[in-house]
């Protein structure tokens, strides 16, 4: 399976796709697309191990650089989760796909159920992966005290790339490998100033909690075992929220269980698309 980076605008993305011949959908079937959304310190190139891997199972595979970040024009100021929401359809008509299963890590989950809410008919299922209903849900931590802490390294002339290798150990579980942290970091170094700022400003307005009884696409929710940005209990808020959802927990991995625990939560990609109707 070959990885190519498509750098369109507005949004621009990286992809895999099943090879030609092998995985041909069933008649009256369509090759089904899974799209991957980022976090708040991620890019394009966090996602290969799942793009890699589902392409293999016979979908076509596409992370994006959510707009702002990587290779993506910036949003028009300010930047919203509708905004967000939106640009999602679109890229999702630069794909030529009606509907897509939509996968969401951090503040990309945020966005999925952004997404889920505000273009129901365009998520054929959901996978909200170490996220939160809301913006501070542990009912201590502020809006202005957690920009502050991460807007003003931004300031005083930080960058992404200076801020990652710190950040994503923090976040990530206790003895993560130095291959794992440098993938996380070289997906974080891509990110413009800019456009980490705004999506900090973004980020804290998130809150779906009196709507998630809304969201009907098939839900699977997952937490890293480790993960202290987003505890179960923020998972499981999620799960009883979203009628029918299911909640699984990864082994051994914090934050960025995609990439802490590639394995394992690519086997629990598979059971779950696996068991979704087909496409027609």
């Amino acid at each position: 399976m070959k990885l190519q980076d498509v750098d369109a605008a507005p949004v621009a993305w990286r992809e895999c796709v099943p090879a030609r011949g092998e995985h041909e959908p069933a008649e009256g079937t369509t090759t089904e697309v899974v799209l991957f959304l980022h976090g708040l310190g991620g890019s394009r190139t966090g996602w290969d191990p799942q793009l890699t891997d589902l392409a293999e199972a016979g979908y076509h595979c596409a992370a994006w650089d959510m707009p702002g970040y990587g290779c993506s024009a910036p949003a028009p100021a300010p930047l919203t989760f509708d905004v967000l929401a939106d640009a999602c359809a679109m890229w999702m008509d630069a794909l030529g796909a009606a509907a897509a299963h939509v996968v969401g890590l951090s503040l990309g989950g945020m966005v999925a159920q952004h997404v889920a809410l505000r273009h129901p008919r365009r998520v054929r299922s959901l996978v909200l992966m170490d996220t939160s209903p809301a913006f501070g849900l542990d009912g201590t931590t502020s809006a202005e005290s957690w920009m502050a802490q991460r807007l003003q390294p931004l300031r005083d002339g930080s960058t992404p790339a200076d801020m990652a290798p710190q950040v994503l150990r923090g976040i990530m579980a206790p003895g993560v490998s130095d291959g794992v942290l440098a993938t996380a970091v070289a997906a974080m170094s891509r990110i413009p100033t800019a456009g980490l700022a705004a999506a900090i400003e973004c980020l804290v307005t998130h809150d779906t909690r009196a709507r998630l009884r809304e969201i009907a696409a098939p839900t699977l929710v997952m937490v890293g075992e480790h993960d202290d940005e987003t505890p179960l209990a923020y998972a499981a808020h999620l799960a009883d929220g979203i009628p029918g959802s299911h909640l699984e927990q990864v082994p051994a991995a914090g934050h960025i269980s995609n990439l802490e625990a590639p394995a394992a939560v690519n086997h629990l990609l598979r059971q779950f698309l696996s068991q979704l109707p087909a496409a027609t």
